[in-house]
């Protein structure tokens, strides 16, 4: 079969062998799969990722020297099923988390030497873990389950009140999907900022109440507009007035050296800080600052197999318009060039790739 092969640090189109599906899993044939900002990084450095899993517990991870199918965000149609039969039949649609599971524990889909992801014409997936596309979902937008649920983990892992100002620093994929999960549940204002146009404007239409270019106006400036102390005196002044402050949060969603500080710098006291932009590299953070604030500091990761689902039935119900997202579709021979276009902000934003077009 077809697939997008990283090889030496490049991705090359190229055959690999069938795959057959073993006793719990099912052989599916990929219909879209979008590329994710993980892709990106995983091309160039994709040791250094592995050498970083190791150090937290995740186990030996892939062999970086071998061939590895990239794609995780995925929406596939049943082909076959293994030993022991499957929950669907040939034909069905299904999204699932991108892991495989096996006695040993499991193994991610798309970061595996093993389990080609969706840049394959074809998955083995396992079967416990597929969920039917409901009928009338746009096979493309049912491959955002994924990225979505991101947003909607990070969303759900952050101490929002009824009146918490919540500000979204990145508006690349995981920042919007942060803006859609916050709508979906009702949260606002919200506060996006990016220095692209072209994410601005994504975030203005993903629901984001005021929508900000952070070269020309802090985000942080606007805490007061909406109620929310800026300084220690200002929120003990509230305190003693008797008047009630919801808790702000920031969501940093730019995942680049030197923003975490910045977001303590302008973090109001008692503010919870929600990291979901992956930094690659080593940072520097002030802790006195971040103590005198008392602020709260999280990092997210991923999501539960409940968020996962729960996406796939908001945007079946139309509560995440997440197609509004997509500014791009290629075949399996211009996946390359997507990954050097997704460099440029204002050149894409989601790309999705769909392995049977020519």
């Amino acid at each position: 079969m077809r697939a997008v092969v990283r090889r030496a640090g490049k991705l090359v189109c190229d055959e690999i062998a069938d795959l057959e599906p073993g006793p719990g899993q099912t052989l599916v044939k990929t219909l879209a799969c979008g590329i994710c900002g993980s892709d990106l990084h995983a091309l160039h450095h994709l040791d250094h990722m592995v050498a970083l899993g190791r150090r937290a517990g995740l186990g030996e991870g892939m062999d970086t020297s071998k061939d590895i199918v990239f794609g995780h965000e995925f929406c596939a149609e049943v082909l076959d099923n293994g030993p022991g039969g499957g929950r669907f039949k040939a034909g069905t649609r299904i999204v699932s988390m991108p892991v495989n599971l096996n006695a040993d524990g499991f193994q991610a889909v798309g970061y595996s030497n093993v389990y080609p992801g969706g840049f394959a014409e074809r998955m083995v997936l396992t079967d416990a873990l597929l969920l039917e596309v409901p009928n009338g979902l746009p096979t493309d937008t049912a491959a955002l389950t994924e990225p979505f649920a991101v947003g909607l983990h990070a969303v759900a892992s952050a101490a929002l009140e009824k009146d918490s100002v919540a500000v979204v620093l990145g508006c690349g994929p995981v920042g919007l999907a942060v803006i859609a999960a916050l709508k979906v549940r009702g949260h606002g204002p919200i506060i996006a900022a990016d220095f692209s146009p072209r994410r601005r404007a994504a975030a203005e239409v993903m629901g984001a109440d005021v929508v900000l270019d952070p070269a020309t106006v802090s985000p942080f400036s606007k805490w007061e507009e909406f109620g929310v102390p800026a300084s220690s005196a200002g929120l003990r002044e509230a305190m003693f007035s008797g008047r009630q402050v919801a808790r702000p949060v920031v969501f940093e969603c730019v995942g680049a050296p030197g923003v975490l500080q910045q977001v303590i710098d302008g973090c109001p006291p008692k503010g919870q800080i929600i990291v979901a932009g992956v930094c690659m590299e080593a940072d520097k953070i002030e802790p006195s600052l971040a103590i005198n604030k008392q602020l709260d500091l999280r990092f997210v990761l991923g999501y539960t197999p409940e968020e996962f689902g729960q996406t796939l039935f908001h945007l079946a119900e139309g509560r995440i318009d997440g197609a509004r997202i997509l500014t791009g579709s290629v075949g399996l021979d211009g996946v390359a060039d997507a990954f050097v276009a997704l460099g440029n902000p204002e050149a894409q934003v989601k790309i999705m790739v769909h392995p049977g077009l020519a």
